[in-house]
């Protein structure tokens, strides 16, 4: 489990000034660095366990594919 699921922490902007709209931009920003637009698309629906499992695994493919990318560039 990644780091910011097992741990349950407010999320914390501070508004400076009268600027509302930089202070919202903030937050969307850090709720989409943590995956809560994420969570909530996934918790919309039930999802049975096997597709769970299948999402798991194109998941983790895509990531090492990623990972495959990466490397290919560094040495390169």
């Amino acid at each position: 489990m990644a780091r910011h699921e097992t741990e349950l922490r407010p999320l914390e902007v501070r508004v400076e000034g009268d600027n509302i709209n930089r202070a919202i931009n903030q937050l969307k920003r850090k709720m989409a660095n943590e995956g809560i637009y994420k969570e909530l698309k996934k918790r919309r629906f039930y999802e049975k366990p096997s597709e769970r499992r299948k999402r798991k695994m194109r998941e983790a493919e895509r990531r090492l594919r990623k990972a495959q990318r990466r490397q290919t560039r560094v040495r390169s």
